[in-house]
């Protein structure tokens, strides 16, 4: 954790979903919220990696949102769990990364689907950044 900003969001994040569990209800955040952040990472890596090919100033926005959110990982992985902290984020890269592809290159009911899917997969991440 480098800056002020990122020092003062990381107990914010922790807090705001230690406080609302009906907005976890609401959206596709799983009780823990080490995998919940691993597994926004690991989707903001895919869209990271997806904008450099499409667009890419708003990958300097996205990789910045995740360096957030890894902060907020660290600061949550107990000692000897990096392993599967990193397996989760793999995976969902995976995954993200599998939604973008079909949103660009998929037959068209697919692409709207998957583009759908995807918005509202990092939206439920972003929402904790706002």
């Amino acid at each position: 954790m480098g800056d002020l900003k990122t020092l003062c969001l990381v107990p914010a994040l922790i807090g705001a979903l230690a406080a609302s569990p009906g907005v976890r209800a609401d959206t596709d955040i799983p009780d823990d919220p080490l995998h919940f952040f691993a597994t926004c990472a690991g989707r903001m890596s895919a869209l990271m990696e997806h904008q450099w090919l499409v667009d890419g100033p708003a990958s300097e926005i996205t990789q910045a949102r995740r360096e957030l959110v890894l902060d907020v990982v660290a600061s949550l992985t107990p000692p000897g769990q990096e392993v599967q902290v990193m397996a989760w984020r793999v995976e969902a890269k995976a995954a993200h990364a599998a939604l973008l592809g079909q949103s660009r290159h998929g037959p068209a009911p697919d692409q709207t689907r998957a583009a759908k899917r995807a918005e509202t997969l990092l939206r439920s991440c972003e929402a904790y950044l706002s």
